[in-house]
């Protein structure tokens, strides 16, 4: 495989998260419920909006979370995802880009106004999330540049953007784009609610596109339909050459051309903020992979990434990554 322009590219929804703390009776008022993620309209959004406190906007989603930990442990990485002219794409584009990634896909000068996720942290870490997707539905294979995708080590579909028969077909278009120029795909499950949804499609897009996949062990339960991890994860051998599969405190699986590594959870003072951890996680592995890692040291890059992210406020690194990886001798 020729050097690439992009070590990853990820596509996913362009969301501007509104982080901000949050009680039990809170979200028990706004008929929230504590640690999903719900999809919610442009009314709802501007309901919970007015009800919460104080809150920082910054702009996320998943798959943009994970390149902008890419670009922190001193990788290449572009990002294609939709967001309107409006304030908050501003917001998006602005923070994405300052943070060293390519961000080329065309705005949208009408249509859903940006995307944005209100994420509200109880006082035990965990974060429940209700999402407007607005412009970000509005993804198309229009918006994938070939030549972008075809210089990236490795491209990356955030599970989330799914849903859109459009964006679909934009993820089949950038895979066949990649394996085309000899590049990896990799793909993440995102949350259970999405393989409830489209478990026969991802099993489909698994078995002929994936070269790498992401999941929780919740998520990667619901995909083979068993109570059983290792069930799942014999299943998932047939289908997938490489899966770094987490498993919260317990630390995660990597599944590597039939090897299996189990790799601890990398240790933080205190947990937080929980959000972001998976994509972090994804950002470390990825990172290691399109850098020529082995196994163990992608797992381990990306345990590092998520304890990192979940012992501050917020989906993103704070923290030099590189420098914590040097540290741990993960980097030379």
């Amino acid at each position: 495989m020729t050097a690439s322009r992009f070590d990853v590219l990820g596509i996913g929804n362009a969301i501007v998260d509104v982080l901000a703390h949050a009680d039990d009776a809170f979200l028990a008022a706004n008929a929230i419920t504590k640690g999903a993620m719900t999809l919610i309209d442009d009314a709802r959004a501007e309901e919970l909006y007015a009800a919460m406190g104080p809150a920082v906007e910054i702009s996320g989603g998943s798959a943009a979370n994970t390149i902008h930990g890419v670009a922190a442990f001193g990788g290449k990485g572009a990002f294609v995802g939709k967001v309107r002219n409006d304030q908050l794409g501003q917001v998006f584009a602005h923070d994405i880009r300052a943070a060293g990634v390519q961000f080329a896909t065309p705005i949208a000068e009408a249509g859903a106004a940006t995307a944005r996720c209100f994420i509200l942290v109880t006082p035990d870490a965990q974060r429940s999330m209700s999402t407007y997707l607005g412009a970000a539905g509005a993804l198309t294979p229009d918006d994938v540049i070939e030549a972008d995708v075809a210089d990236a080590g490795v491209t990356y579909l955030e599970g989330y953007l799914f849903d859109p028969a459009p964006a679909r077909a934009a993820f089949y278009k950038a895979a066949k784009i990649a394996h085309g120029a000899g590049r990896k795909v990799a793909l993440t499950l995102s949350d259970s609610f999405c393989v409830d949804r489209y478990r026969a499609d991802f099993l489909k897009l698994i078995e002929s596109e994936v070269d790498i996949l992401f999941a929780n062990e919740a998520e990667l339960k619901s995909l083979y339909e068993t109570e059983s991890f290792d069930d799942a994860l014999q299943a998932l051998g047939h289908h997938c050459p490489v899966a770094a599969l987490t498993r919260s405190e317990h630390g995660s699986v990597v599944l590597w051309d039939s090897e299996v590594h189990v790799i601890s959870a990398s240790p933080v003072a205190k947990v937080v903020d929980t959000t972001g951890a998976g994509d972090q996680y994804a950002a470390g592995f990825l990172y290691g992979v399109a850098t020529g890692r082995d196994a163990a040291t992608c797992g381990h890059l990306g345990s590092l990434a998520a304890a990192e992210v979940i012992s501050h406020f917020g989906a993103r690194p704070e923290a030099d990554l590189a420098a914590l990886a040097k540290s741990a001798g993960l980097m030379a």
